[in-house]
């Protein structure tokens, strides 16, 4: 029998992956063919550079460094054989220290198991493994909480719950530096409560950092359980399948090997030259497509299934620091990016899909379908259709919903939330951003705005102490702009108000006049 032409064409669009049980539909993307064949050279060259990323080229000219997050999960396409015995050394000390855990060898100061984890860490070094643990929850007995900010109300709400269990709780501290401020910061109120409560950080302790950084320093001084290594060729929001994200998911008892055969199986199909049969081409081509190489459209990420909550803030990070660039590879001014925001469906049919389908096009929607329901059996919650029979037709009817609107959608399909299709999902993403970041001629690997964003922090640090410091050596009261005259910042006066807002309000400082009035603001220390 002939196939129908409107299945026919609907196959033409559907890229499958049996040995992952993995589907890319591309169709209601409307992607015009002869858009795809005018990118078919630039995507030959992504390969091209792909392939010497791969080998170990420097990717990151900033730092001088290469780019080896592929290598964690095959050792073996490594181009050093000291950096493969690095992976694989690593993956057994991690696969050890979580079964001592597990099996009561490794046990607290005072003789009791460890029953929760408290990971310290920010970016790349908090959302991977947030998502990981989330997405993944195995029925475990430890539990995981998470510092991932400098904000001490949120590192109150996060400490306070641990107050009955802090002295079995296993602190891991991931920083490659050992600078990174937060991290520093929510170490250190970590350490004050422990010693409050008269116990031994550094018994409870564990690092992953580079070598010799002052993370390294001070676990190996103050003889911290253990120390994992954080290497310089593997950025922060690639780190997952690193000690980074491997060392908690063993510890949560994920079965960290399917996590690394799904990554391993997804880099392997998104290295073919063949874009019709390697998915990561598929979805760099659609992005570059659907904001016309310029990021012009939002990529609006909806996942079916409550498991996969946290994946649109993981992608955020992995795209948007990423793709997010001023200057292209020749140093011309381009302001790339491609926004990313999302949370679930179909919750969020209730709250931003009413503008998707109505609502501004400037953007396009990546559903994430998951085929199984549930681990068990499900009733019929209308005598017809399971709960799970309604988060499938919520999909498909607000996919049909918006395509009738002309919004354009991608739907990637996984057969369940379990590791190996998660690792599969990540390697996905990460493959796709970097063949994309060729496209639009822009460096993935390095960070600039970031690194502008923390040394202005400084400066704004540096500032507050140097008015502290003229306070303290003053008993009359200063107006903003006294102290911008003392301290020769003529032109700072709104953030020496912004300083003293925040200031009087947490700790001892005086004030005539009115803050909601600057101008008329004299102020001295109490």
């Amino acid at each position: 029998m002939a196939k129908l032409p409107a299945l026919q064409n609907y196959s033409d669009q559907l890229y499958t992956n049996t040995a992952l049980n993995l589907f890319l539909d591309l169709n209601e993307a409307h992607l015009a063919e002869d858009s795809l064949t005018n990118l078919e050279p630039d995507m030959l060259l992504a390969f091209e550079e792909m392939e010497k990323l791969e080998n170990g080229a420097i990717a990151n000219p900033d730092e001088n460094r290469t780019v080896g997050h592929y290598w964690l999960r095959n050792p073996s396409v490594s181009p050093h054989a000291d950096i493969r015995q690095q992976i694989e050394e690593t993956l057994t000390s991690i696969k050890s220290f979580a079964a001592a855990v597990h099996q009561g060898q490794l046990l607290t100061p005072q003789g009791t198991p460890f029953t929760n984890i408290l990971l310290i860490g920010i970016g790349g070094s908090a959302l991977g493994p947030q998502f990981i643990a989330d997405a993944l929850d195995p029925k475990t007995s430890m539990k995981i909480q998470f510092l991932d900010n400098t904000d001490p109300d949120g590192i109150d709400r996060v400490l306070s719950g641990l107050t009955d269990v802090l002295s079995e709780t296993l602190v891991i501290v991931i920083s490659k530096s050992g600078g990174t401020a937060e991290t520093r910061n929510g170490m250190l109120e970590t350490q004050h409560l422990f010693i409050d409560r008269g116990l031994e950080f550094g018994r409870q302790a564990v690092a992953i950092t580079g070598q010799d950084s002052q993370l390294y320093k001070l676990a190996s001084e103050d003889n911290w359980l253990s120390i994992f290594p954080m290497w310089d060729w593997v950025g922060g929001r690639t780190s997952v399948m690193s000690a980074v994200g491997l060392l908690p998911a063993a510890l949560l008892d994920i079965e960290i090997e399917h996590l690394l055969d799904g990554a391993a199986t997804m880099d392997e199909a998104t290295r073919s030259r063949d874009i019709s049969n390697n998915p990561a081409a598929l979805l760099a081509q659609a992005w570059f497509i659907l904001g016309e190489g310029m990021g012009s459209k939002d990529m609006v990420v909806l996942p079916y299934k409550d498991r996969l909550l946290l994946f649109s803030r993981y992608l955020q990070q992995l795209i948007m620091e990423s793709l997010g660039k001023r200057l292209d590879t020749r140093g011309n001014v381009v302001h790339q990016g491609i926004a990313v925001y999302g949370n679930k469906g179909s919750t969020d049919q209730h709250a931003y899909v009413q503008q998707l389908r109505d609502g501004l096009n400037n953007f396009f929607v990546t559903f994430i379908e998951v085929l199984a329901d549930r681990t068990g059996p499900s009733i019929l919650v209308d005598g017809q259709n399971s709960s799970g029979d309604y988060l499938f037709g919520f999909y498909k009817g607000t996919q049909t919903a918006l395509s009738s609107s002309d919004r354009q959608s991608i739907t990637i399909t996984i057969p369940d939330v379990s590791p190996r299709s998660i690792g599969a999902l990540i390697a996905l993403y990460e493959r796709a951003v970097g063949l994309y970041a060729t496209l639009i001629n822009i460096n993935a690997y390095h960070q600039p705005g970031v690194e502008a964003g923390k040394k202005a922090a400084g400066n704004v640090l540096e500032i507050k102490n140097s008015l502290l410091e003229l306070l303290n050596g003053s008993d009359e009261y200063l107006s903003i702009e006294d102290i911008c005259e003392k301290l020769s910042l003529v032109g700072q006066e709104v953030l020496i108000y912004h300083i003293i807002r925040h200031h009087a309000a947490n700790h001892k400082l005086e004030f005539e006049g009115s803050m909601s009035e600057p101008r008329s603001l004299r102020v001295k220390l109490s």
